[in-house]
C-alpha cells in the first residue's frame, strides 16, 4: 500500500515517523507484547495539525486510527447540514474512531484541531492486524468502546440541561475521563475560548461558570489551564439535596 494514500495529502506531507518520547505517551502500546510492539512502532506516524485542520472528515473513508499526543481536538457534526453539535472534546491521550475503523464505514463526524496539535496515526490495516492477534489490544479497544458509549449517553443528557454552570461542569468532567483520556491527569491546558467552542456557550458565560465551580471548590483556575479538585463533584453538579 502506498503510504501517501493513507492520509489526506496536506497532512501526509507534514507527517513523519513518531519519536520514542511520543510513542511513550501511547497507553495501549505499552500493553502489547514485545513482538507486537516491534511490528507496530514503525507503523505509527505523527503530524502537526494546525488550527482548523480536519483530522477526520464526514463522509470520508477511514485510513488511520488516530490519537492525540498534544493539543486539543473537537469532534462535531458538519455545520453546513444544520446546527453545529459538538459530540466530544478530545484532549491529550485520546484515541478515537475505532468504531468507524471496525465497520470500515465513512466517518459520520468531523474531527478538527482547535489549536496546534500533535496527532499520531496507526494505519487501518495495522489496527485490524492487532485485533486479529493481540488479546490485550482487543481488551483495550473493547474498553474504549464501552467507556465512549457511556460518555455519549452523558453528553446527550448534558445537552438537555438549561443551567450553563451544569453544562460547563459536565463537559469539563468528560474532558478529565481517566480511561479515555489518560494523558490529561488533573491539569488540562485549555483556554476559556476553547472551552466555549466545546460547550456551545459564549466565552463570557463560560468564565462565569468557571468562577462558580471554583467557588464550589470543584476546580482551580490556573494560568493557561484548569485543575480538577473534585471530579465526582463535577460529574454530579449541581449537587442534589439529600432526601428527607
Amino acid at each position: 500500500m502506498n503510504a501517501a494514500l493513507t492520509l489526506p495529502s496536506s497532512l501526509y506531507q507534514r507527517s513523519r515517523p513518531a519519536h520514542d518520547a511520543e510513542l511513550a505517551t501511547i497507553a495501549w502500546l505499552a500493553l502489547l507484547s514485545d513482538e507486537d510492539q516491534a511490528l507496530v512502532r514503525p507503523e505509527i506516524r505523527l503530524v502537526t495539525a494546525e488550527p482548523g485542520d480536519l483530522i477526520c472528515r464526514l463522509g470520508k473513508a477511514p485510513t488511520y486510527w488516530f490519537g492525540l499526543v498534544e493539543g486539543l481536538l473537537k469532534m462535531s457534526n458538519d455545520a453546513s447540514h444544520g446546527t453545529m453539535v459538538t459530540f466530544a472534546g478530545l484532549p491529550p491521550g485520546a484515541w478515537f474512531g475505532e468504531g468507524t475503523l471496525l465497520k470500515r464505514e465513512p466517518y459520520r463526524y468531523n474531527v478538527e484541531a482547535l489549536r496546534q496539535s500533535a496527532v499520531a496515526g496507526l494505519p487501518i490495516e495495522a489496527f485490524h492486524d492487532l485485533l486479529g492477534r493481540s488479546i490485550a489490544f482487543n481488551r483495550f479497544v473493547l474498553n474504549q468502546l464501552n467507556e465512549r458509549l457511556g460518555q455519549f449517553i452523558l453528553a446527550r443528557e448534558t445537552d438537555r440541561l438549561n443551567d450553563p454552570d451544569s453544562r460547563v461542569a459536565r463537559n469539563l468532567a468528560a474532558l478529565f475521563h481517566p480511561v479515555l483520556y489518560p494523558g490529561v491527569g488533573q491539569l488540562l491546558r485549555i483556554t476559556q475560548q476553547e472551552l466555549a467552542y466545546l460547550v456551545g456557550l459564549s466565552r463570557q458565560r463560560v468564565n462565569e461558570a468557571l468562577r462558580s465551580l471554583q467557588a464550589a471548590q470543584l476546580i482551580q483556575i490556573e494560568y493557561g489551564g484548569l485543575r480538577v479538585l473534585n471530579l465526582e463533584g463535577l460529574r454530579r453538579y449541581p449537587a442534589r439535596p439529600a432526601a428527607d
